[in-house]
């Protein structure tokens, strides 16, 4: 299993960071043993400045290659939610240097998966998600103003990486990305359902 993401497809995101909006997907990747097992998120020692990014994760359930945007839909099933943790001083670093990003991105743990639903159950083009910090709310997004749809991103992939069946993909987070101390408590809503409860250590 391998965790496909994508970076930048939200604008309003992008300009937080100082980003241009990309022309195409932007895409890194995270091991398995990114996944986080458990509620407990350990701050890693080699960051002080780690973010919570919360996305739309779609489970891969048709494995392909050079998968036509048409037939996409096909290819996943299951949606849920994730946190993309990032050490965002090592990244900003790394990219200061032109090094890729992985350090900061696909350390042990970076990667929150909640458990999975059915895609019938929503409404893909305008699916509302949300993220509460200690109860206050500090990511609204809304898939609606992705700039590459689901299908346009499993597309885009599938022409650098073979899909296979258990793959996840991270579909890129919204504005309102932030820090996360000691003792947070992360709480991510797909529409009114909870679907993660994390806490920071």
């Amino acid at each position: 299993m391998k965790i496909i993401c994508i970076g930048r497809n939200y604008s309003e995101h992008a300009k937080e960071l100082g980003n241009e909006i990309p022309e195409k997907p932007v895409i890194f990747m995270k091991p398995d043993t990114a996944v986080l097992k458990g509620n407990d998120f350990y701050i890693p020692e080699f960051s002080n400045d780690v973010h919570y990014e919360l996305e739309v994760v779609l489970k891969i359930s048709k494995g392909g290659k050079y998968i036509q945007k048409e037939a996409a839909s096909k290819h996943y099933e299951e949606i849920s939610l994730g946190i993309d943790f990032t050490a965002r001083d090592l990244q900003s670093e790394l990219k200061s240097k032109g090094l890729p990003w992985e350090l900061a991105k696909a350390f042990d743990g970076s990667a929150v998966v909640g458990n999975f639903f059915k895609k019938e159950e929503f409404d893909l083009g305008g699916l509302e998600f949300s993220l509460l910090k200690n109860k206050e709310e500090v990511q609204d997004g809304n898939t609606k103003d992705m700039i590459f749809s689901f299908d346009d991103i499993i597309a885009f992939a599938s022409q650098y990486f073979t899909l296979r069946v258990g793959d996840l993909i991270f579909t890129g987070t919204p504005k309102g990305v932030g820090k996360v101390e000691e003792n947070d408590v992360l709480e991510a809503y797909l529409k009114d359902d909870k679907i993660l409860d994390i806490r920071i250590l």
